[in-house]
């Protein structure tokens, strides 16, 4: 497991990080290709851990690719440019990768991000912010309350910059959506929940994108350590957009509706699933023990029968 310490690890099992961690020394080399899928921009820069791709004009997407064995990112992120500032999206697994991506800020609009978002608390989302921080620059961070008090809980005392680069957040009010004006593009902050109980995600109009953070995983079965499952689902539901659309995911390839609707779809199979066994009093054990998802719903990325095992731990919770 290089470049990932113990300490790391166990800063990161309760979130979306530790299995993505683990997964890369196992899975085999042809499932480890597949995450990285044709691109649907235009690739600008390629790095082990993974690729920004150009989707329209000032938006980029970083499509990580951590099962390689570099974890520097692990989740997706982004950029969005207009003309007065640049927003960074996610604070990825390590400062090294918010650093990159600010670097790479600079080199394609001539300006260090402006401003960073936080989808989430989880560790690969949210433990690097220090890295826009270097050089100098102190973009304007925004994260909800609930994000910015879990990143802190969790790396104090044991590492005091990620602590100190929470100081001072703008926080995303958790009721209603608020507007960020880049300068001629104005990208839509939405509070959300599901995925963990506060969630963001971050949209644009025109071009119809949205940066979904962990709400989407593409062609992967996703994390349900802190998920709450029907509000999920709901979440996941208002995501989807009734035009051309690109989607993207916290983890896995861009997405457009195809690869979108066969994610809600797979959501709502373990939904079926959770909801059967519990009416029959099966245990959430032995009921995620006899889950497979159905050849119609096509291949997906399965690191362990365990996270077959915590969905149905999140949907007994719930059904309780």
């Amino acid at each position: 497991m290089s470049n990932y310490s113990r300490r790391d690890f166990l800063l990161t099992t309760g979130s979306c990080a530790a299995h993505l961690a683990l997964a890369g020394s196992v899975i085999p080399a042809a499932l480890r290709a597949r995450w990285s899928w044709s691109p649907l921009g235009t690739t600008v820069a390629r790095e082990p851990f993974g690729s920004l791709e150009r989707i329209a004009d000032g938006v980029w997407a970083l499509v990580s690719n951590p099962l390689g064995g570099d974890r520097t990112t692990i989740s997706n992120g982004g950029l969005i440019a207009g003309r007065n500032a640049v927003l960074a999206i996610e604070g990825f697994n390590t400062p090294q990768g918010a650093e990159w991506l600010a670097t790479k800020a600079r080199e394609l609009t001539g300006r260090w991000p402006t401003h960073v978002a936080l989808t989430h608390y989880h560790a690969d989302h949210a433990n690097g912010v220090a890295g826009y921080l270097a050089s100098n620059q102190h973009p304007e961070l925004r994260a909800t309350q609930r994000t910015r008090e879990l990143v802190v809980q969790r790396n104090k005392p044991e590492d005091p910059a990620r602590v100190a680069a929470l100081e001072h957040v703008t926080l995303i009010t958790p009721d209603a959506p608020t507007t960020l004006d880049l300068g001629g593009r104005v990208v839509r902050v939405v509070p959300r929940r599901g995925h963990t109980e506060s969630d963001v995600s971050l949209e644009l109009d025109d071009p119809s994108i949205v940066f979904c953070g962990d709400l989407f995983w593409n062609a992967m079965f996703p994390n349900y350590v802190d998920a709450m499952p029907t509000q999920l689902a709901q979440s996941v539901r208002a995501l989807r957009r009734d035009r051309d659309t690109l989607y993207v995911p916290g983890h896995g390839a861009l997405g457009k509706q195809a690869e979108y609707d066969r994610y809600t779809a797979m959501l709502e199979e373990v939904e079926r699933a959770a909801r059967a066994a519990h009416t029959k009093g099966t245990s959430a054990a032995d009921a995620a023990a006899a889950f497979t998802l159905p050849e119609s719903l096509g291949s997906w990325t399965l690191f362990s029968k365990a996270f077959y095992n915590r969905a149905f731990e999140a949907w007994y919770k719930e059904l309780a």
